[in-house]
């Protein structure tokens, strides 16, 4: 009798969950597992491929070191000459550049991962070790783009980093008293 009461009350809960999921919908994952590297939407994919920042460099931007991309967009807007335009190019391709090759290190990386749970076994060892190196990878590019805003903030006097913060939207948002003309600059 234990063992009809056992089996008629595993089966209401699998009902039951099997109800909660179905009214809950598809898991947020669908569609996902046809990825090339599961862990990577195409977006972040072609983002890491190309350089990009990603929002990587926030601390910088939002802080009043503009970044070489931006600043070669807004050149003639903030008024810059053919010789900060020509050393801006150089910060962004040699940033780009690097970006690149780890973007390129951080997808592969990514795909070991995905292959060491798509063939198993897979042990907590292996795990640790990948992901440690996937996350320097996300520390070393979050650092290539942050040290592309360090090396532009030194080419631009504070009223042209002002004109920058105002044509990114940036203008009168909170700063914390870490103005524009908190420190010295050439121009």
């Amino acid at each position: 009798m234990n063992t009809i009461i056992n089996r008629i009350g595993c089966a209401a809960v699998a009902f039951a969950m099997t109800a909660t999921a179905a009214a809950q919908g598809p898991g947020p994952y669908v569609g996902e597992k046809t990825r090339a590297v599961k862990a990577l939407s195409a977006e972040e994919t072609r983002d890491l491929l190309e350089g990009r920042g990603m929002g990587l460099a926030k601390a910088a931007e939002l802080n009043h070191h503009p970044g070489p991309m931006h600043v070669l967009e807004l050149a003639s807007q903030l008024g810059l000459s053919d010789g900060d335009v020509a050393a801006a190019r150089r910060v962004f391709e040699a940033m780009r550049m690097e970006a690149r090759a780890l973007g390129q290190e951080i997808i592969a990386a990514e795909g070991e991962l995905d292959r060491l749970f798509a063939h198993g076994p897979v042990d907590a060892a292996a795990v640790e070790a990948l992901t440690a190196k996937i996350g320097a990878l996300h520390g070393k590019l979050r650092a290539v783009h942050l040290k592309a805003h360090l090396a532009i903030r030194p080419m631009l006097a504070a009223e042209t980093v002002a004109r920058y913060d105002a044509l990114r939207g940036y203008a009168g948002e909170a700063d914390r008293g870490h103005g524009p003309g908190a420190d010295a600059h050439r121009h």
